[in-house]
């Protein structure tokens, strides 16, 4: 499908057929889960090809893009790998040119002893040359979807590129054989000529023995796809996240959902509601979770596809799941007949499709017992609040506010004592949205917050995330295009016991472009230029020397600054 581009920008683009931007075709962890899940783009060792040869810093910047340009590349950590015995398995390989999914079988490593490993970690590699829009993909493993991603857009001479992320918290699904499905929607024809050629690999670590030797960590028991909303889990569960990879997509107006407006305002993206989005998950009709969603940008979004040629936004690469601690039901889930677990968007207009949220449970059990009882004690949920004010004029302004709060509390009588948990989740969103009539102006502010609090008997742990989005589109003087935007994903954690501070955690993913090029014309008269930078900080004991910081900056698709600190 084509990207969505409001407006005059979208008349011009669309009419030459010359834009090749397209949203994607088809549709911090909590204490005790594995590592997060970052993914990381790692372009090839120097002199593998065209692209990667060049581009190195303090090279000389071409004026303007040609035909080729430097591998994508993220600025985030790649996964760390433990020193142990390692095993390799290929997932999937395949070339996608159509809404044909890879279909194989996957079977658990021999060399590298069973399961539980010390880590596992799953591997992207693909290639594309031509042009192509970016498309979105999945890869499910026995049902569970244990990868959700989007795809760079090729240069005429073609890109490789490639996407790590640790999957060692599916150890439940990867201990056994499972049918695999993979699928990047794609669409090939006399104009749009990228075939997407990826391979997906496993690498498993064995757990070590003995001193200094990694242990496998604390993984769930079962991981349960949610393919219907009836669901019947172990009566003995004593812990129950759920993950949502949230995202909307597949053409429309919801890949933008943050520029919407009401039906009132003269936008041509509309949503009854305005733009607040929330991810919500209910028990057998009841509210039993929320969260923000993260307003991902996809490698052709805000009509331009030179700001993420080479630097795609955060989250762009790997579509991060939201989570949701729903241990407080577990004692109504407990009793063996099945339940209601559902998936909803708010704000979504009704009966309009465009999000996507695949979901898994990840169950951890009571060993010594059968059945582990209990009860819901608590339930308080605030007044959802949504407001959109528009103001006309000859630059409209659409100011909008919203939130939601959730507290749900519960316990479980488990062979180790009665366990209490009290979840607590406040989401939050402001923004403001300028536009034009014609759209030859389109700007959003926006601000999107998630502030979450899990108490799980003396240990609470306590999480601020922060999205932010700040960006202007003009259209001026000669057809010329101009995109300025900077993307902010920000997490702060901290866990404290008997309320003394533990353990701590950081995240400050930054990302900021400006791109300007000709619309209206063939490819080769765009005469485009752009410069991007994005900077990944972590820190906190999980980061090897408590501490990464990378800062990778671009001009006219050639690596300027790869400048690392810590």
């Amino acid at each position: 499908m084509r990207r969505h581009i409001t407006g005059l920008l979208g008349a011009l683009a669309l009419a030459a057929g010359t834009l090749a931007a397209a949203a994607p075709a088809s549709a911090a962890a909590p204490a005790g889960l594995p590592a997060t899940t970052t993914g990381t783009a790692v372009a090839a060792p120097a002199g593998s090809g065209h692209a990667t040869a060049r581009g190195v810093a303090g090279e000389d910047v071409p004026a303007e893009f040609g035909s080729d340009w430097h591998d994508p590349v993220t600025a985030g950590p790649a996964v760390a790998r433990p020193g142990t015995r390692a095993c390799e398995v290929t997932l999937a390989e395949a070339r996608f040119r159509d809404f044909t999914p890879y279909r194989g079988d996957y079977a658990p490593p021999t060399a590298c002893g069973s399961a539980p490993w010390a880590k596992v970690v799953l591997r992207l590699d693909g290639k594309v040359k031509g042009r192509q829009y970016d498309r979105l993909g999945n890869l499910t493993l026995g049902g569970v979807e244990i990868l959700r991603t989007s795809t760079p857009q090729p240069s005429p001479d073609g890109i490789t590129w490639a996407v790590e992320k640790d999957v060692t918290r599916y150890r439940d699904t990867l201990s056994r054989p499972q049918p695999v499905e993979m699928l990047i929607g794609n669409v090939v024809d006399d104009t749009y000529t990228g075939v997407i050629d990826v391979k997906v690999t496993l690498t498993f670590y064995a757990a070590g023995r003995g001193p200094g030797r990694p242990a496998a960590p604390d993984t769930p028991d079962r991981v349960l796809p949610l393919t219907t909303p009836a669901v019947t889990t172990p009566r003995n569960t004593e812990r129950l996240l759920a993950e949502v990879y949230a995202t909307g997509s597949g053409g429309g107006c919801e890949e933008y959902w943050y520029l919407t407006t009401p039906d009132a305002a003269p936008y041509s993206c509309k949503a009854a509601d305005g733009p607040y989005r929330e991810v919500r998950v209910s028990v057998d009709g009841q509210l039993a979770g929320l969260a923000a969603p993260f307003p991902t940008v996809w490698t052709g979004g805000w009509s331009n596809p030179f700001l993420w040629y080479v630097t795609p936004g955060p989250r762009a690469f790997d579509v991060q799941p939201v989570l949701y601690d729903l241990t407080p039901y577990a004692a109504l889930l407990n009793d063996g007949r099945p339940h209601r677990i559902e998936v909803s968007v708010a704000g979504v207009p009704a009966g309009q499709s465009g999000w996507s949220t695949p979901t898994n449970l990840l169950l951890w059990q009571d060993e010594a017992r059968a059945v582990v009882t209990g009860a819901l004690t608590r339930h308080d949920e605030g007044e959802p609040a949504n407001s959109s004010r528009w103001t006309p004029g000859t630059e409209h302004r659409l100011d909008t506010g919203g939130g939601h709060r959730l507290t749900v509390a519960g316990y479980l009588d488990t062979s180790h004592g009665r366990v209490t948990t009290t979840v607590s989740r406040e989401v939050g969103n402001t923004s403001v949205h300028r536009w034009t009539d014609g759209e030859g102006l389109d700007a959003l502010t926006a601000t999107w917050t998630d502030r979450e609090s899990v108490t799980r008997g003396a240990t609470t742990t306590r999480t601020e995330r922060t999205y932010t989005m700040d960006g202007t589109t003009t259209l001026g003087a000669g057809d010329r295009l101009r995109t300025v935007l900077s993307l902010g994903d920000r997490a702060d954690t901290v866990t404290l016991r008997g309320g003394r501070p533990v353990d701590s955690s950081r995240l400050d993913d930054r990302y900021t472009g400006d791109a300007t090029y000709t619309t209206n014309v063939p490819r080769d008269q765009r005469h485009a230029v752009g410069t991007t930078t994005a900077r990944h900080r972590l820190y906190g004991s999980g980061v090897p020397g408590g501490c990464y910081d990378r800062t990778v900056a671009t001009a006219q698709g050639t690596v300027t600054v790869d400048r690392r600190r810590c």
